[in-house]
């Protein structure tokens, strides 16, 4: 499915570009930090940025982590259940884990809602604090994304770390 592997390229690019710039201001703060002096002030803000940049590496990586099958799980006992009830039981997860993603993307989008209404700003880097609420709804909708990719057949993420089915 073209648009699933475009999905996925964005997600990775987007996750590679975040994390490399985390390193990058990270290894400037404390170089800086080291031999700059005084100078070290005027970069505070990095800390910040790195923080919340972190917090949308996380959010960012649950849809693929899930694909991948790389999420926390006890397959020893799914493995040992009978083929026929590890199907339905296995579809039940995917639709339990839709659901609670859905929940979660509603509560984020509420909490998004009512921090930017606030006003409240972040102390370093002067940006609405709102915003900050987007990496778990953009999170947890492709998560849900994923549990319903594998609710419907398009993805196998429990025996091909989700390779597409077909």
């Amino acid at each position: 499915m073209q648009i699933l592997n475009i999905l996925r390229l964005v997600e990775r690019v987007f996750l590679v570009t975040i994390f490399l710039t985390m390193v990058v201001l990270f290894t400037f703060s404390v170089v800086v930090r080291e031999f700059g002096g005084t100078l070290a002030s005027d970069f505070a803000w990095i800390e910040e940025a790195v923080r919340l940049m972190n917090i949308f590496l996380v959010f960012g990586a649950l849809g693929l982590a899930l694909e991948k099958g790389r999420h926390v799980g006890v397959d020893t006992f799914r493995n040992r259940i009978p083929e026929q009830t590890r199907k339905w039981l296995l579809k039940f997860i995917d639709l339990v884990g839709f659901c609670f993603s859905i929940y979660l993307v509603t509560l984020g989008f509420r909490m998004l809602t009512f921090v930017l209404a606030t006003g409240q700003r972040s102390p370093t880097l002067d940006i609405p604090m709102g915003w900050l609420y987007a990496a778990p709804l953009v999170g947890f909708g492709l998560l849900g994304l994923r549990f319903a990719l594998s609710f419907f057949g398009v993805i196998d993420r429990f025996t091909t770390a989700g390779q597409e089915v077909g």
